[in-house]
């Protein structure tokens, strides 16, 4: 592990403190017919009255901590012989955009109105609207934001796929000999 890649775990390792520190919260309102809307963030030693812990929400932000994490660690590591196979330019460019894809995702979420919320199998969608704006009319809809991480994640690992570095194969001197005999005997043929 080389320094930025230790600067790297510690930053993610603090941004996991602070959100398991600082949990999202629903708040259920009598009024409302307790329909759990977003509360916002809060310490995880004083919850809000009648608020409740977003575990999906919270899941989604640990995932997308330790897939940052994961990325970081990828496109700080040093460039030598012996780290295997190099990342092409392309891969990291498609890097960068899936964390910055991720973050994106989470700053703004899709959010439904309580009004719309029902027991249905599929849930209603409102917008994406920024997390730490005034949302305490709205609720969000975790099966879409699941769905939208699946897919960010897929399309970049196929993107990753596509832009990896296709160099030639490192061939031993004695296959090298082999190769070169087998190309001389088909050009004698022919």
């Amino acid at each position: 592990m080389n320094r930025l890649q230790a600067i790297a775990l510690c930053v993610a390792l603090a941004n996991l403190a602070l959100a398991v520190a600082f949990p999202p919260y629903d708040y259920l309102s009598l009024a409302r017919g307790n329909i759990p809307t977003f509360g916002g963030f809060h310490f995880i030693g004083a919850p809000p009255a009648q608020g409740q812990l977003n575990a999906n929400f919270l899941t989604l932000e640990v995932f997308v901590i330790l897939i940052n994490a994961g990325i970081a660690w990828l496109l700080l590591r040093t460039r030598t012989a012996r780290a295997g196979r190099r990342i092409s330019r392309g891969q990291r460019g498609v890097l960068w955009l899936m964390a910055i894809n991720l973050v994106l995702v989470l700053l703004f979420p899709p959010f439904e109105n309580y009004y719309a919320i029902t027991k249905a199998a599929l849930p209603s969608f409102d917008g994406f609207y920024f997390l730490f704006g005034d949302n305490g009319q709205r609720q969000i809809v975790a099966t879409i934001l699941y769905i939208e991480v699946c897919l960010v994640l897929i399309n970049a690992g196929l993107l990753w796929l596509l832009l990896a570095d296709r160099g030639r194969e490192k061939l031993s001197a004695g296959e090298m000999r082999r190769l070169a005999d087998s190309l001389r005997e088909r050009q004698h043929r022919d």
